[in-house]
Formats: C-alpha cells, sequence, structure tokens
C-alpha cells in the first residue's frame, strides 16, 4: 500500500524567482525569505514608477533559456566545487541559470571522514544549490546524523521513497522553481539498495526495528505520484534527480527501468553507478527522455539545456575545459582544506611497500581477493581487540596507499567509514555460514568480501563451496575451524548488523564495545604494534584466501 503523502503547496519569494515546497517536506527559510519578499515588493513598485509601461511589460514576458548545470557521485572531490559554481555564475548573464546535485557527496575522503559530513555540507552550502538529492553514501554516518548536517541547510533536500513507517516523506518528494515564468520541478528518488547495504543504524534502531524505508516495492509508484503532483501544481518541465544507476552485476534498481515504468519526466540526472552516460530513453509512452551520469568526481560537470521554445539538450563538459571560478566557494574550499591538513597531515609510519586498491582494469580487489591492504586492516582489527580472528568486509577499503611517509590522512583515505570497532563471540558454524555467503558472488565484486586475520579458508567458484577453514593458534600454527566452538572476532559493528554479511552475525554477542573507528585502530596499530615502520612483509597478500576457478 502506497503512503498517502500530502501535496499541499508552499510558494516562497526570493529575489531573483519563486519556489514550492510540498507542505509535508516543510521550508526552514521562511522567515529569510518574508524579508526577501518585502524587499522584492518596494524594489518592483520603485521600478513600475520609474520605467514605462510597455517597458516593464516587454521586460515580463522576456523568455530565456534555462540551463541546469548538475553533479553527481562528487565523492569528496571539493577542488571541484568552485569550479561549477563559477560556470553557474557566468551562465547567469545570458540565462536562467540553476544548480542540482543527485547524491553521493558525503563519503570519498578526509574532509567528509574527520567532520562527519559537516565539511561537504558547509561547501553545499556556499553554492545555494536550487535542489538536492540524496545518495546511499549520505547515509554512512546513520540517519540520526544526515537529519543532523542537513538542519538549516539553505537548499531543498528532495527524494521521494525516504519516508518513515508510518509513509510520511522525510524530505520534500520534489521542489518546484520558477525560472522566468517557467516552471521546473525536480523529483529525487533514492535506490532501495541503499537500505540493504547501509550502515547498521541508517534505517533501524538499536533493537534491529525498522523506522524508515526506501519502499523497495513501490519506488516506482512513488516516482509517478510525485511527477503527477508537481505537473498538477503547474510543472511545466519534470528533472529526476535519480540515485539509481543502470544495470550492473547486483543492482536490479536502474533508472532506465524507471523511466520504461513512467511517464511525465523530461530528463533524469543519475547517478550511484559512476558510468558517464547521455542518451535517450522512451517511456511507458513511447515518449523520449533524457538520460545522463556525469560520471564521478567531477569528472565532467553536466549542463542541462532548456530553450525559451521548450526543446532540451544535455552536454557534459569535462572538467578540465572549464576554466571558470567563484571566489566565495573557492574560499571556503580552501579553507576546508586546510582545517583537513591540520587534522591529517601527521606522519604515523612510513612503509616499504605500497597498499594496491585495484588493478589495471579497475577492478576493486578487497572485494574479489585477499589483498595487502585487507591483511593490514584485518591484523589491526584483531591486535586491537585482543581476539582470535579480524575480520573486515573488503568494501570498506576504498584507496591504496603508498610507500614512503604515510600520514594519518593516507590512513583516512583507505579506511574511512566512521564504524566504532567491536569484538564479538561467534560458533565456528556461524562463521562458516558467513564466509559462504559472502563469497558466494565470486568472481563477480562483492563489498561484503571477507578480508580476514587469524582465519584462512578456500573458495571454489564453479560450485561456490568454501572449504579448508583454519583457525591460527596461539604459536602461530593452523588448526580447522570447529562449528562448535566459540571464537572471538574482531569486526566493525557494520559486521553485527541485520545488513552486514547477510546478518550472519547479527546475533552474536558483544563483548566488547569500543568508540574508535577502523582508521584509528590502523594508526594506532602502525604506531604502537609496528614500531611507526610497515615493513616487507606486507608486499604480497599473505595466502590467507584461496580461490579455485
Amino acid at each position: 500500500m502506497l503512503p498517502q503523502m500530502e501535496y499541499n503547496i508552499l510558494i516562497i519569494a526570493t529575489p531573483t524567482s519563486s519556489y514550492y515546497i510540498p507542505a509535508n517536506g516543510g521550508c526552514r527559510r521562511w522567515g529569510m525569505c518574508k524579508r526577501f519578499f518585502i524587499i522584492f515588493l518596494i524594489l518592483g513598485s520603485v521600478i513600475v514608477t520609474s520605467c514605462s509601461k510597455d517597458a516593464v511589460e516587454s521586460q515580463s514576458q522576456e523568455k530565456h533559456s534555462i540551463v541546469i548545470l548538475f553533479e553527481n557521485d562528487v565523492h569528496c572531490a571539493i577542488d571541484g566545487y568552485p569550479k561549477i559554481a563559477g560556470l553557474r555564475d557566468a551562465i547567469a548573464d545570458t540565462a536562467w541559470a540553476a544548480l542540482v546535485s543527485s547524491g553521493d557527496y558525503i563519503q570519498g575522503n578526509n574532509p567528509v571522514t574527520i567532520s562527519r559530513g559537516q565539511y561537504i555540507i558547509d561547501i553545499m552550502r556556499s553554492m545555494h544549490y536550487d535542489a538536492v538529492g540524496l545518495g546511499n553514501h549520505e547515509f554512512d554516518f546513520n540517519t540520526p546524523r544526515l537529519l543532523e548536517i542537513f538542519a538549516g541547510f539553505n537548499a531543498p533536500v528532495v527524494c521521494c521513497n525516504f519516508t518513515n513507517m508510518q509513509g510520511h516523506c522525510v524530505f520534500a518528494p520534489y521542489v518546484v522553481r520558477n525560472y522566468g515564468g517557467s516552471n521546473v520541478a525536480f523529483v529525487g528518488v533514492l535506490t532501495p539498495q541503499t537500505e540493504l547495504e547501509s550502515e547498521p543504524y541508517a534505517f533501524v534502531d538499536m533493537n534491529g526495528y525498522h523506522i524508515y524505508t526506501l519502499h523497495e516495492q513501490e519506488y516506482t509508484a512513488l516516482v509517478q505520484q510525485s511527477v503527477d503532483a508537481a505537473r498538477a501544481e503547474g510543472a511545466d518541465y519534470v528533472i529526476l534527480l535519480s540515485h539509481m544507476g543502470e544495470v550492473f552485476d547486483g543492482n536490479v534498481w536502474t533508472s532506465n527501468d524507471l523511466i520504461a515504468a513512467t511517464h511525465g519526466i523530461d530528463a533524469v540526472l543519475d547517478a550511484h553507478t559512476h558510468n558517464v552516460i547521455d542518451t535517450v530513453i522512451q517511456n511507458s509512452l513511447g515518449q523520449p527522455v533524457l538520460l545522463a551520469n556525469t560520471g564521478t568526481q567531477f569528472a565532467n560537470i553536466g549542463k542541462l539545456w532548456i530553450g525559451a521554445d521548450g526543446r532540451m539538450d544535455i552536454t557534459l563538459i569535462p572538467m578540465e575545459q572549464v576554466t571558470q571560478i567563484s571566489p566565495s566557494v573557492d574560499a571556503v574550499v580552501q579553507q576546508v582544506n586546510r582545517q583537513v591538513q591540520e587534522q591529517t597531515g601527521q606522519v604515523v609510519a612510513h612503509s616499504d611497500v605500497n597498499f594496491v586498491f585495484s588493478d589495471t582494469e579497475g577492478n576493486r580487489l578487497a572485494r574479489m581477493q585477499e589483498t595487502n591492504a585487507g591483511d593490514l586492516v584485518t591484523d589491526a582489527l584483531r591486535w586491537f581487540a585482543q581476539a582470535d580472528i579480524g575480520l573486515l568486509n573488503g568494501g570498506a577499503i576504498r584507496a591504496a596507499m603508498a610507500a614512503g611517509d604515510v600520514t594519518y590522512g593516507d590512513v583516512i583515505r583507505m579506511v574511512p567509514f566512521d564504524n566504532p570497532v567491536v569484538k564479538i563471540q561467534a560458533t565456528g558454524a556461524q562463521i562458516l555460514e558467513m564466509l559462504r555467503q559472502c563469497t558466494a558472488t565470486l568472481p563477480a565484486e562483492y563489498g561484503d568480501f571477507p578480508q580476514v586475520s587469524g582465519l584462512r579458508y578456500t573458495v571454489t567458484v564453479s560450485d561456490h563451496s568454501v572449504s579448508n577453514v583454519e583457525v591460527q593458534q596461539a604459536d602461530s600454527s593452523y588448526a580447522p575451524l570447529d562449528a562448535t566452538s566459540i571464537y572471538t572476532v574482531a569486526v566493525t559493528d557494520y559486521a553485527v548488523s541485520i545488513d552486514g554479511f547477510h546478518g550472519t552475525l547479527a546475533t552474536c554477542p558483544i563483548v566488547m564495545r569500543t568508540p574508535s573507528p577502523g582508521h584509528e585502530v590502523v594508526r594506532e596499530y602502525l604506531i604502537t604494534a609496528l614500531g611507526g615502520n610497515i615493513g616487507i612483509e606486507y608486499s604480497n597478500p599473505e595466502g590467507r584466501i584461496t580461490i579455485i576457478e
């Protein structure tokens, strides 16, 4: 059953345009907007008295094109923000200019990690977006933190399928903005995959009860409902800020399918899968819909052009071709860079080896095989918690680390997530089931592929079997895993959520909780356990995971 969302509209006047937000989404800028509205009326009366009636009518009837700049999956490439803002400001001289995001800005590098997202929101606040969608990584610090950092945000956040369990939207499902007499609606939608692969308490409470949902079955109908409501409120154009992505292994929710199942959408600005796309897809009525994705980390800036005659076109502009810079946004970015350097520039170790992240084909290796980075991080977890086994999902490793001086910032880049380390008790049977389920997707990448310490195992890809599972003993020898024995396992709290490792460890008792996230634990391991030197023992994977094709 679809949630019954209200679509009463709040009209807000601004100095240059007006926009409409569904009442259930709320507006946090009404006090400021009222002042602007009064000023706007006063200025309007002055213009009318000082200009001829014909001149005013001519000016009001003048039609300009609309240019909507868009970005997606920035993943903390913050030096691109001054450029897209500068380009928007330059375009505003000759056209109605807008700026939107399709999500995944709160993840990817040190500015996010050390501020738990706040530095990125500070930069985005300085840019005055017209609408902002949500990506799956906006939930990396869990929903309470997401709501906290967006409190007082100066742009509409839109997502039609992120609701509480009573069906009430957490943010506005859409926003309608007016540009020179034309109304443009921005509808937001987020892949339901987020709910399945999110951080432990993004959608559930501490007891595992769901308090939010992304409507895995109904999201298409919710998009159509929002599009219809926006059209009914006078939207001339409807743009979907879609964090859905395209077809790839494991992604069953796509923008392509969403377009084919709906109507009334003019363009879809896509995200999530990092593809560079500029194409046309037919909707449920056989009508063409523009579909575009800029890639990731500002590889391109998207430009959606709407002509005065209603024609539409999309151009992807390579970032290196953009020369405009917004001085005000650049100042905020440089201040963030200084703050980050002060907090992360400390050298914590010297490394004799390189730690790999991906191969020459771009495969993220920790999601499909043992890596030396996986060995290092799981060794750190196991050492810190004094556990029998160290365990980490390969998707938690996000970057390579080069030989030479290693700073705390380098460590954060490699393991950026904020999940605290815990020690649990698990039976051999639970550990074996986790290994079976989380290696079953091989040879494809999988974010829950288990990197391990104090454990070794063999995977046969042809029949997805796991064998030769052994646990390291005190004398460094290995003994077979005993299904009935209880082992202590050092993990992050993601592992014991209902979504982590297929929930195979969710019922395991926690015997030690720490406030320390993985990157702090790795830093302490490098300084204390390794004495500030990473030696050649980490040159290659140790042989803990054997994969037989």
